[in-house]
C-alpha cells in the first residue's frame, strides 16, 4: 500500500526550519518531522498542507506561495510512503503547537542533528545543501 502525505518546510525570515516533534501515542513519538500529513481523498497536496498547517499549527499559509521542492520515496515495514516537500515563506498568524507536539525553529545545516523520521532524513539532508545559507555581517 502506497501513503500519500504532504509535507512543508516553512521558513522564517532568518533562514530557519520549523520542525514538529511527534507527540506521544503515535508512530515514531519524539522523533522529529516536518509538518504535514495524509491526504485525504481527492485532495490535492497544496490543499493538505493548508489543512494540516491550519491544524497543526494555528497559522494560514500562503497557498500560492508553496514551491514545489523535493520528494521522497521511502519504504516503511508496513507501507510505502510517497511524500512531496513544499517551502513556504509566507504564512498568517504565529506557529503554535495545537495537538501537544513541541515544534522548533532550526537552522538547515542542523536539521540533521534532530532525531529525524526516517522518511525527512533525505529531505533534511537535500535542504541543507540546495538552500542558501544566511549571510553574517560584521561591523
Amino acid at each position: 500500500m502506497v501513503l500519500l502525505v504532504a509535507a512543508c518546510a516553512l521558513i522564517d525570515a532568518d533562514g530557519r526550519i520549523l520542525m514538529s516533534q511527534r507527540p506521544e501515542g503515535k508512530d515514531h513519538a519524539g522523533q522529529w518531522e516536518f509538518p504535514g500529513g495524509k491526504l485525504e481523498a481527492g485532495e490535492r497536496p497544496e490543499d493538505a498542507i493548508v489543512r494540516e498547517l491550519r491544524e497543526e499549527l494555528g497559522i494560514e499559509p500562503c497557498k500560492q506561495c508553496l514551491q514545489p521542492f523535493s520528494f521522497v520515496s521511502h519504504n516503511y515495514p508496513d507501507f510505502d510512503l510517497l511524500m512531496p516537500l513544499y517551502l513556504c515563506r509566507q504564512w498568517d498568524g504565529f506557529a503554535r503547537p495545537q495537538e501537544k507536539q513541541a515544534i522548533r525553529w532550526v537552522f538547515p545545516d542542523d536539521l540533521q542533528k534532530l532525531n529525524l523520521v526516517p522518511a525527512d532524513i533525505p529531505l533534511a539532508q537535500e535542504i541543507r545543501d540546495r538552500l542558501p545559507r544566511g549571510r553574517r555581517f560584521e561591523a
